[in-house]
């Protein structure tokens, strides 16, 4: 992909050394240059072996300050669930006929809550759900009894991640309108909750490195263990 004279100016501007996060933030607020308010996020590259099953890296953790991304949840409920869903806040709440409205190509919202006794019908749609990243998975909460708990927690900055096939993690940190202060608590929140993911049959060095970037900026890399230390 063809870089803009604006991206390259930009990168000549990073220094061949490892940042901390703060200085990351900084850098990238200072450089940016676009109308739009760019997401920030985190990329580490983790020792592990994504082929392996019991090293699979997934989560869920939940920002202190948000994502700063008003984000549409979709809950699959019926009766007395299906008024929950809508008290919490839900943007769309139904069963068979928001399935029937899937089938038929629509697929409008970020995030998908389901009630477990409609998890068999849900299912059905899984091809179609699964590749968008939009299953509900009850081993990241989206498969739940406590719908109101979890549309609260969806809209307070519930991020869900997992690790790529190159052991690869991507998470969005915030906004680069955040305060420095916010991006980096964020941050902190996130490795906290990788760093307690770590498989036990994960030899070696756990985070090998960490990259900070913006929607239109460059990547910087990150101390590793200055960031560890700045976690206590």
């Amino acid at each position: 992909m063809k870089k803009s004279k604006r991206y390259k100016e930009i990168k000549a501007k990073v220094e061949k050394r490892e940042y901390s996060i703060g200085e990351a933030i900084t850098f990238l607020k200072d450089n940016s240059k676009v109308k739009f308010d760019e997401t920030v996020e985190v990329t580490m590259k983790l020792g592990i072996d994504p082929r392996k099953s019991d090293q699979m890296v997934r989560g869920t953790v939940f920002l202190p300050y948000g994502t700063g991304k008003k984000i549409k949840i979709l809950v699959f409920a019926a009766d007395d669930k299906e008024k929950e869903a809508k008290d919490a806040g839900a943007d769309y709440v139904g069963s068979d006929d928001i399935i029937e409205k899937i089938i038929k190509g629509w697929t409008d919202f970020d995030l998908a809550i389901a009630v477990p006794e409609l998890m068999a019908k849900v299912g059905k749609i899984g091809k179609i759900l699964g590749p968008k990243g939009l299953m509900p998975n009850p081993k990241v909460g989206t498969v739940t009894k406590n719908i109101s708990k979890a549309v609260n927690d969806a809209r307070k900055g519930r991020v869900e991640f997992k690790v790529d096939k190159t052991a690869n993690l991507h998470i969005p940190v915030g906004k680069l309108s955040f305060s420095p202060e916010k991006t980096e608590e964020n941050f902190l929140e996130i490795l906290r909750e990788v760093i307690k993911l770590k498989p036990s049959s994960s030899k070696g060095t756990y985070i090998k490195t960490i990259y900070l970037s913006s929607s239109m900026g460059p990547s910087l890399k990150i101390n590793v263990q200055e960031t560890v230390k700045a976690m206590h």
